[in-house]
């Protein structure tokens, strides 16, 4: 398996792979690889001839400091995973701080119309101004002709189809579903850091999306939050920090139903100081 840290020597294979017609789908991570990050990179070896993958712990995009030292770092783990799928079609790119920005870690300002705003924006200041930043310069490095992200970070990947929109970036942004755990825990990197107790507990955040989406079909969005909010109440393990109906389109919060729009349920649970987001369609 071929594997950069220098984004010089890593753009001039790419370049060479083009040469040759050769398709690249990319598919940017922090590490700590596990089966929904697997299945990104599947998705994107079934439409390409090769998959790049970042791996690398944006500074830029957390907002708490602690988070970000303990964010796990595992990389020959995450490669020895990615070579179970293949050591030929894959490229893993690992760079350092400085080698993807310089001497200047820090984020660019960016406007998304008001997706930014929204939810984890409002919750985590200048996160999507970190992601945002990183990601331009990730396309911009390995020049794809798709790239992968996951509807579990439903919100930054409405985000990056905005960025590549606004920016006139020549990357066709492919969503793809939620990869949960048998007992519906949505797949993240920080599972890993959970207690046996608050992983047990975790399952009950999927479980209460789902019955809030059957609420939804009769219920008021007003209606569906309180009865989350309640059911929180009773979570001794579990701590709710937001849980927002919104359109999918705008991610602005539903105060009234339109049978023109599409919405979805979002929610963020903090179990111990471990922050888990997740979120399901609607409608």
């Amino acid at each position: 398996m071929k594997h950069f840290q220098n984004k010089t020597k890593l753009a001039s294979h790419i370049t060479d792979l083009k040469s040759k017609d050769y398709s690249v789908g990319f598919v940017p991570t922090m590490g700590a690889l596990h089966n929904g990050h697997l299945s990104l990179v599947k998705n994107g070896l079934e439409e390409n001839d090769v998959v790049v993958v970042s791996i690398f712990v944006n500074p830029t995009q957390f907002d708490n400091k602690d988070d970000l030292i303990k964010y796990p770092r595992t990389l020959e783990a995450d490669i020895a995973l990615l070579e179970t799928i293949s050591d030929q079609k894959i490229i893993v790119y690992a760079p350092t701080a400085e080698d993807l920005y310089g001497d200047q870690v820090e984020s660019q300002s960016f406007s998304f119309d008001g997706l930014e705003n929204e939810m984890e924006g409002a919750f985590r200041p200048g996160h999507f101004d970190g992601v945002g930043t990183v990601v331009k310069r990730l396309f911009e490095i390995v020049k794809p002709d798709s790239a992968y992200f996951g509807e579990k970070d439903f919100q930054q990947l409405q985000i990056i189809k905005k960025l590549v929109e606004l920016h006139g970036l020549p990357v066709n942004v492919v969503g793809c579903p939620i990869h949960r755990a048998d007992d519906g825990l949505a797949m993240s990197s920080r599972n890993a850091r959970l207690t046996p107790e608050h992983r047990k507990a975790a399952p009950f955040i999927y479980k209460t999306l789902t019955s809030a989406k059957i609420k939804f079909g009769t219920k008021s969005a007003k209606n569906v939050t309180d009865w989350v909010t309640k059911q929180f109440e009773n979570q001794a393990l579990l701590d709710l920090e937001y849980f927002i109906i919104a359109d999918e389109a705008t991610l602005k919060p539903t105060k009234r139903k339109s049978t023109k729009k599409s919405y979805r349920a979002f929610i963020a649970v903090y179990a111990g100081d471990i922050r888990l987001i997740d979120n399901i369609a609607l409608n």
